[in-house]
């Protein structure tokens, strides 16, 4: 027990830091967490030595990039964001907004990739972090299909007619619902099962300042998002690029792909927008 106890203080330093936004000293570590400054010491000098936290010229204290690399390694091992990477570049490229990846994940809604395109503004959040379930698109198309683990407790805003717009679309938007003047638009990436019923995987969506949006146009927007998720979905089957079923999603992925590094050189530095998906 005392192992367990040691490794989640070790846990509850990384956390702290991540949520600090800057550097801190021991001391003011071991103050907020409750420790000793002894205790938090050897935590650190451990966590320092597998590069998972390190010292600025101040002696003060931030996240690692022993981190970068673990988060990396299971961003790649996620089987969704390995198949659709290609199509986020493509899509970004193409519409020149933020495209992101969104699932489910121990009852929460978190950004497995994103890909920035070369308009003016870029949308945040950023991979790894919480997306609200209730105001979102992606929120909206995991009530829609009844993600089981997506929490319960939350009163559904999802009213019959809009849960019925939904299922009639294929899509979910969200204008100015979380943050003011940015719209999104997801779709769901669907994966087979044993039981014939399709379930969700994730969701494919992209955010843009609603006055791009709107020039962009919803149904183009809505097009090229669905066929893009059906090419994936059909990838999680493991379906054979060129069968039939997958002839026509594929011929969108050879289209995009040859536009996906065209905005690679020209985007310049933008300032953020708080989006979401």
């Amino acid at each position: 027990m005392a192992g367990a106890a040691t490794v989640e203080k070790a846990l509850d330093v990384l956390f702290h830091l991540h949520d600090a936004g800057s550097a801190r000293g021991l001391g003011e570590i071991a103050r907020a967490l409750g420790l000793a400054k002894s205790s938090c010491h050897r935590l650190l000098a451990a966590l320092a030595e597998r590069e998972l936290v390190e010292q600025d010229e101040a002696g003060r204290y931030r996240p690692g990039l022993g981190l970068l690399s673990l988060g990396l390694g299971v961003q790649q091992r996620e089987p969704v964001a390995q198949l659709a990477r290609d199509f986020l570049e493509a899509e970004a490229a193409e519409l020149g907004e933020t495209v992101f990846l969104v699932a489910e994940r121990r009852g929460v809604l978190r950004v497995l990739d994103k890909c920035e395109g070369s308009g003016f503004l870029r949308a945040a959040p950023g991979v790894g972090d919480v997306v609200p379930a209730d105001v979102t698109a992606a929120g909206k198309l995991y009530r829609v299909h009844r993600a089981p683990t997506v929490p319960s407790d939350l009163a559904d805003p999802l009213g019959d007619d809009e849960r019925a717009g939904i299922r009639a679309r294929g899509y979910a938007v969200n204008r100015d619902a979380w943050i003011e003047g940015l719209s999104v638009l997801g779709v769901p990436i669907e994966q087979p099962t044993r039981a014939g019923v399709p379930k969700l995987a994730a969701v494919l969506a992209l955010a843009a300042a609603t006055p791009r949006f709107d020039a962009i146009g919803e149904s183009r927007i809505a097009e090229r998002l669905r066929r893009a998720a059906a090419a994936i979905g059909d990838r999680l089957a493991g379906t054979p690029v060129g069968a039939p079923r997958s002839a026509q999603r594929e011929s969108i992925r050879g289209e995009a792909g040859n536009q996906a590094g065209k905005a690679a050189g020209d985007a310049a530095r933008r300032p953020a927008i708080q989006g979401e998906n």
